[in-house]
């Protein structure tokens, strides 16, 4: 199920607000319009005044129309996230282009629509504008406009210069869209990850509360199936010496008595099995999460380092179960012949620490360990790797204020160790978890 989730909510759901873009744009444009302002009148240099403001009049009313035509709140579909980076593309490289080309020193600026579009697009729309934005570049070290300068001046730039610009600009924007791509995949990652943990746990909190609603429906329902057995006990006294109805009135009754049975079962299993589901014992809590595992063909050995006298007493935690099931499962997973679950409690801590006799975890994932969608060990396992569950499980564990630490045994393939320990009073009945 968490896969499905990571499907679902990855990177290629993900859409850009226009609203974000429309803000960036205005930014651009009051930007674009003081600099055109001061470079003409300010510093009296020589340049296409009204193509520049022809220029940045254009991605005005641009802007000014989709903030017109599309609600705040609208998202933008890939390829309309595509032709809108690209329409500013190419204005920044036109106004770039007659005023110098990559001796304006705000030649790098180009980067910033391909940027954005590696930090929130799919792959294939932010290639084809990194490749359009390359094409720009280029463009601009030919261009036949100089730079504007002091009158009588005419700033030459070296050829060799030139390369060294173009160089640094494109391999600035290959870096920078690199970066975001990245920063921006791990957060989508984590949040996807994230958003997983909170729909397994709000199940495992609905699971745990069927018995109330087991019982509610037994009292809704008892009265009237209290008045179909009176009415069938009625037809019975008067209607069982008659052969054409005494079949259908036994059976009348008798089935509305095993509806009663059934009822008083579920109202049984909330109100008398309700104390032992809430609040349970630790050995309780470790003897629930093995059960599961112990007929998978390995063997599950319990070590209870302490005595259960004394031992805490907590909620049933439904991310502890789920955590520590998770963990168990894995371990079983790449364990050999033996998974070792140790329990110990003292007056200050809780611990339980899980063993099995695999190969133990490869470096690299011991290092990344926390990160979701780590999705290997050393060797192979029978259920499917180290993915999205061992995150969870890391997840959900924290949350009930247990720290984790993963290792491997004291020699090479000695099998995995993963300690969970709380403090005591987390594991107690009357600390809410």
């Amino acid at each position: 199920m968490t896969m499905d989730l990571a499907t679902k909510f990855g990177p290629s759901s993900r859409r850009l607000r226009l609203e974000t873009l429309v803000r960036l744009r205005w930014v651009a444009v009051a930007g674009q319009l003081l600099t055109v302002i001061l470079v003409a009148y300010w510093f009296d240099f020589s340049l296409p005044l009204m193509t520049c403001l022809g220029l940045v009049a254009a991605l005005a009313a641009a802007n000014a129309l989709l903030s017109v035509a599309f609600p705040p709140t609208y998202r933008l579909e890939p390829v309309a996230a595509f032709a809108v980076l690209a329409l500013d593309l190419f204005q920044m490289g036109a106004l770039l282009f007659i005023t110098g080309g990559l001796a304006n020193p705000f030649a790098p600026l180009i980067c910033i629509p391909v940027i954005i579009s590696f930090a929130s697009q799919p792959n294939r729309h932010s290639i084809a504008l990194f490749v359009t934005a390359l094409a720009f570049i280029t463009l601009l070290a030919f261009t036949p406009f100089p730079l504007p300068w002091f009158e009588g001046r005419t700033p030459e730039v070296h050829p060799l210069l030139q390369l060294g610009m173009w160089s640094s600009i494109v391999s600035m924007m290959a870096f920078a869209a690199f970066y975001a791509y990245r920063v921006s995949q791990e957060a989508t990652l984590l949040a996807d990850a994230l958003t997983a943990t909170e729909l397994i746990l709000q199940r495992e909190k609905h699971l745990h509360q069927l018995d109330g609603l087991a019982a509610a429906a037994a009292h809704e329902l008892g009265t009237p199936l209290a008045t179909i057995s009176v009415v069938a006990k009625e037809m019975e006294r008067e209607l069982g010496q008659d052969e054409r109805y005494r079949e259908d009135v036994q059976l009348l009754r008798s089935q509305s008595e095993r509806c009663r049975d059934i009822l008083r079962r579920l109202t049984t299993l909330a109100s008398e099995g309700e104390a032992h589901m809430r609040e349970m014992p630790l050995s309780s809590l470790i003897e629930e999460v093995i059960a599961p595992h112990r007929e998978l063909g390995i063997k599950v050995e319990l070590i209870e380092l302490s005595s259960r006298v004394g031992e805490p007493v907590g909620s049933r935690n439904p991310a502890i179960l789920y955590g520590l099931g998770n963990l168990l499962e894995n371990a079983v997973d790449y364990a050999r012949s033996k998974v070792t679950v140790t329990v110990d409690h003292s007056p200050t801590s809780v611990t339980v620490a899980i063993e099995d006799d695999g190969v133990g975890f490869s470096p690299g994932v011991l290092q990344r360990i926390g990160e979701p969608y780590v999705t290997s060990r050393q060797g192979e396992s029978r259920a499917g790797g180290l993915g999205l569950g061992l995150f969870i499980a890391k997840t959900l564990l924290e949350r009930s204020g247990a720290s984790l630490q993963f290792e491997n045994g004291e020699t090479l393939g000695s099998g995995a160790r993963v300690v969970v320990q709380w403090p005591r009073e987390f594991m107690e009945a009357d600390t809410p978890l």
